[in-house]
């Protein structure tokens, strides 16, 4: 829960609109003066995970454009600024002012959409879609293919009161569930990052126009459904989209001065809609409040820390304000509970959820495997990290983007992958959509979907369409045949408590299928234990260290002092701590030294103040590594440093091994009830000759 003195302004101003009765929408608002601290996207120094995590702790709007030693974020004003700035966190400026930024894209947008009147995208479009477009574009695709193409509305309207709508494409579409497996694509979880609704509604145009005429759509589409939902939040992408359509740069007269009409508004808004957490204020309030948060950062919840799986835990702010508020509970939004439902009624073998921006194809888990979870046992790397990382290696051929964990990025829990991958089997992924902009001149998300440069004619439309055949192909999930009598409804249900950090939160799967004329079926599903409760391999240090070397030192403030530790046999683990006897502040840096001397960082360690430094390597290569003291804020210059190497024991923790109940039905009355026991990859017959006696008496 969000702590009462970071909320007072804001609940404040909603019970004044609420008590008088007010739904005010954006344009009856003055827009915000700009002030004299421009948005800024800066690039923040994170050597360490510990760097990391102390940004994360700072309520700051965090981007998904992260490397191993940077994360980039959004300053909105010169507190956020002067947050980092206490916590000694340095930093970059990369764009100075983010409002001047897209008044610039929205000048090159017009003049690109002036200049092509069609591009060569699969609709054509020329200009990003605003919410209304994207309804449009759904219906219209409906009324053009109606036996490929139906269009859905999610089950939970928003907190303004939208429909989420959305398309479900395959052969027969109309006609009842049929046992094939399902691809679910989702777009604009955060508000501002509209690539990732365009890419999702292009797949859309591209698989309905290239039905008949593609032999490879033609064939995807005739053994899966593919459902989309461009925009999950329809509330705070209209206010970003809107907003941002504002921001207008004209050029003064022969001064060579710029001035914006106009402010960033909502055009960076980042969560979804909900002011109070438990109440459901009036439909506009979500703008109105946004007033008192500067770019409507503050105002919402982070969707995407909202999911059950794990939510709470790292990576996730308990506090309204910050960027990543995880909401008052798992799945406590309507956005979050649309995908929730739509995902445990269908057999999603493979997921994608798009973001921007980073150039990136992230895999479950959030958390680093070392980390401790909800078991009290390190979290490990998913169940089928092997069969994930090479599915992510074929999309990222494709687009040129790094195929790595979500955790490598930085920590993150409550995510739509780790909760449908962990809940149900179905392989995950996000994508994090071009290289450095949330929402980009136009004419760079028709590269990034088509490819460009080295990867012309590839893109994402290509990584998307392997990620559907991945959806199709029978190695990677799970096939339950039979006979059952023609007409007869099988259901799948399983209901399970699904870990987040501290507790955990009931789910439900329950899919179906109708059994064709012949009698017999064929249903793609997923495995019937869940990833989550499988066994998984950790490693573990041997008790006593195979070598070990410690050397005491001293070194002045600000200064660094260097030693030198060789690896001289195999081994599981290189350890190196860093010791003080006082509360000081020291860090530790490890470079592994080359044959002409030159030296590679290969691990670094700084924690606050007080905090000793520890790096492990994993099997380190045999060689001569220097390790780096450097007394960042330390009185007494005296430490100690220990270096081991360590074998390791592989183990597998315990598992479960879980069944679906399956039912065969007719007209909601249940004939017969078996557990099915099915595992990835595997094929198993269910003996249904109960159903069929009990059918045939009606």
């Amino acid at each position: 829960m969000a702590r009462p003195s970071r909320l007072i302004p804001l609940t404040f101003a909603v019970s004044a609109l609420i008590a008088c009765g007010a739904a005010p929408v954006v344009s009856a608002l003055p827009l915000p003066t700009p002030t004299a601290f421009p948005v800024q996207l800066v690039t923040v120094d994170t050597p360490t995970r510990q760097h990391k995590a102390l940004l994360q702790t700072l309520g700051l709007d965090l981007t998904e454009h992260a490397g191993h030693d940077y994360v980039e974020v959004v300053l909105h004003r010169a507190a956020d600024a002067e947050a980092l700035r206490a916590a000694g966190l340095t930093h970059t400026v990369r764009i100075p002012d983010l409002t001047r930024r897209e008044a610039e894209n929205n000048r090159t947008n017009a003049t690109f959409a002036a200049a092509n009147a069609t591009t060569a995208l699969p609709s054509g479009r020329n200009a990003y879609r605003t919410l209304a477009e994207f309804n449009a574009d759904m219906a219209a695709l409906a009324a053009d293919h109606p036996t490929l193409v139906k269009q859905i509305t999610l089950n939970r309207r928003s907190l303004d009161g939208r429909e989420v709508k959305g398309v479900e494409i395959g052969r027969n579409v109309t006609a009842a569930e049929d046992g094939r497996p399902v691809f679910v694509m989702l777009g604009v979880h955060h508000a501002r990052e509209w690539p990732s609704g365009e890419h999702a509604m292009e797949f859309a145009v591209d698989l309905a126009k290239g039905y008949g005429d593609d032999p490879r759509i033609t064939a995807l589409l005739d053994q899966a459904r593919v459902v989309v939902v461009p925009v999950v939040n329809v509330d705070g992408f209209h206010l970003s989209r809107t907003d941002g359509a504002l921001i207008d740069l004209r050029e003064a007269d022969g001064g060579g001065t710029a001035s914006i009409l106009g402010t960033p508004g909502n055009a960076y808004k980042r969560k979804n809609c909900r002011v109070i957490d438990g109440q459901n204020t009036p439909d506009g309030t979500c703008a109105a409040a946004s007033a008192t948060s500067p770019g409507g950062y503050g105002i919402g919840t982070d969707l995407n820390r909202n999911y059950g799986g794990f939510w709470g835990g790292p990576g996730a702010s308990d506090l309204g304000a910050d960027p990543t508020y995880r909401g008052a509970g798992p799945f406590s939004e309507p956005e979050t509970e649309n995908v929730r439902e739509l995902v445990s009624s269908r057999q999603v073998t493979t997921l994608i959820t798009n973001h921007t921006f980073s150039n990136l194809v992230l895999r479950p888990n959030g958390v680093a495997p070392d980390t401790i979870g909800q078991d009290g046992l390190p979290v490990g790397n998913a169940p089928d990290e092997e069969g994930m990382k090479a599915l992510g290696a074929r999309m990222t051929a494709q687009n040129g983007y790094s195929n790595q964990h979500g955790w490598e990025l930085y920590d993150t829990t409550g995510t739509t992958e780790d909760w449908s991958y962990n809940a149900t089997g179905g392989f995950g992924y996000t994508f994090e959509i071009g290289p450095d902009e949330f929402h980009p001149p136009f004419p760079k998300v028709i590269d990034e979907y088509l490819g460009a440069g080295a990867y012309a004619g590839k893109g994402n439309r290509e990584a998307y369409l392997i990620a559907l055949e991945n959806a199709v192909d029978r190695a990677t999930h799970s096939v339950v045949t039979g006979k059952a009598p023609a007409g007869a409804t099988l259901r799948l249900r399983k209901t399970f408590a699904t870990p987040t950090w501290s507790s955990s939160v009931s789910d439900t799967l329950d899919t179906t299928m109708v059994v064709g004329p012949t009698g017999r079926y064929t249903w793609h599903v997923n495995p019937s234990t869940r990833p989550v409760v499988q066994s998984r391999q950790i490693r573990t240090l041997a008790g006593e260290p195979t070598k070990s070397e410690t050397t005491t030192g001293t070194t002045a403030p600000l200064a660094s002092t260097d030693t030198e530790f060789v690896v001289d046999r195999p081994a599981s683990v290189m350890e190196v701590r860093l010791d003080w006897v006082t509360p000081d502040d020291f860090d530790l840096e490890v470079y592994r030294k080359a044959a002409d001397g030159t030296l590679t960082l290969v691990g670094s360690s700084g924690n606050l103040p007080g905090e000793k430094e520890r790096v492990l390597l994993q099997d380190p290569a045999q060689a001569t590594y220097v390790l780096r003291v450097l007394n960042y804020a330390a009185v007494s210059p005296t430490w100690t440093i220990t270096a081991s190497l360590f074998d390791a024991t592989t183990s597998m923790t315990g598992g479960l091994v879980e069944a679906w109940t399956l039912t065969c039905e007719r007209a909601g009355r249940v004939l017969q009830t078996i557990p099915v026991v099915v595992e990835r990859g595997q094929q198993v017959k269910a003996d249904l000759r109960t159903c069929a006696t009990a059918w045939s008496k009606g």
